[in-house]
């Protein structure tokens, strides 16, 4: 069994401002993807899109690794068993997700989905022996708060294929603890490519069993730019899970709801509502307060290490 074991014991403020970074902008590309492809969904049916857009996806992520001479990297057993465990929960996780996306209410599936930023944080501290102060617990589940003032889901929404998306919290909370145990050694667009590979063999093996659309010119164009898009949230996803501590990054996540907020009034006219704004606060409210705790503390280290240098040795 592959151990998930902490790869990165050492971490700085720096270090946690990228990760916050990473993870905003990870979610920036996940959102503007969701964006590109919604123009297209009522043209092609969803496999038809992971498949293309997969296929799109292992040429981009392809190319780029292969000229940066990290194509052909060679993981040890152990680093294949985590990747491995990686795209499982990936494939796995996306399947369940989609099934309770097709039988219950969007804001009730979205909504089970946030819990995402609480069950990666326990995991790092239960798996991974990561330090999680009271502090950080309580900024993530502040950003939860926040999340379901947006969301707003309705208690008759939710059925037994909430089940599935509970499910799918645990998965993708695997992948992302799998890739905490990955080393920094293993390039973050290898791990991209293959989890691009195998939601592509995913979708390929269902094909078969849907109705196959029309594909023009213009699909592949959205669907060029989707991979893009895609790209862009799958390596800074992958970046920001390995960079900086679990604690200060993962609240970050819920940055997705600003980005939706944004994109959604920018290219669809949607108009946020009052309770959207209110949301949306409160997760800026709790990004300004964990970079400000953040700063507070290194500039704490700092003036701890002159002290240190400044005293006369005996």
């Amino acid at each position: 069994m592959t151990a998930l074991t902490p790869a990165h014991p050492q971490t700085t403020s720096d270090d946690n401002f990228r990760g916050a970074a990473f993870m905003a902008l990870s979610m920036a590309g996940f959102v503007c993807n969701d964006a590109a492809i919604k123009w297209i969904s009522g043209d092609l049916t969803i496999f038809q899109i992971l498949f293309l857009r997969g296929l799109f996806t292992i040429l981009l992520v392809g190319a780029l690794a292969y000229f940066r001479n990290e194509l052909f990297f060679r993981p040890t057993r152990r680093e294949a068993g985590l990747i491995l465990l990686r795209v499982i929960g990936e494939v796995a996780g996306a399947f369940c997700f989609l099934t309770a996306l097709f039988n219950m209410p969007l804001a009730n599936a979205w909504a089970i989905m946030q819990a995402m930023p609480l069950t990666v944080t326990f995991g790092a501290a239960l798996f991974l022996g990561e330090k999680v102060g009271w502090r950080r617990y309580t900024a993530v589940f502040i950003g939860f708060l926040g999340v379901m003032v947006i969301v707003r889901p309705g208690m008759e929404g939710f059925n037994s294929y909430a089940l599935w998306a509970v499910v799918a919290v645990g998965l993708i909370s695997i992948r992302d603890l799998a890739t905490r145990g990955l080393p920094r050694t293993v390039p973050s667009l290898y791990i991209t490519l293959t989890t691009g590979i195998g939601v592509t063999l995913a979708a390929g093996l269902c094909l078969p069993f849907t109705e196959w659309h029309p594909v023009e010119i213009g699909h592949l164009g959205y669907l060029a730019l989707a991979t893009c898009l895609l790209t862009i949230g799958y390596l800074f996803g992958v970046m920001a899970m390995r960079q900086g501590e679990i604690g200060f990054v993962q609240p970050f996540r819920y940055t997705i709801v600003i980005w939706s907020t944004i994109v959604g009034f920018l290219v669809f006219g949607d108009l946020p509502d009052f309770w959207t704004l209110v949301g949306t606060a409160i997760v800026v409210g709790m990004g300004f307060y964990t970079f400000h705790r953040e700063r507070l503390l290194a500039k704490r280290a700092v003036r701890a290490h002159r002290s240190a240098q400044e005293t006369p040795r005996s």
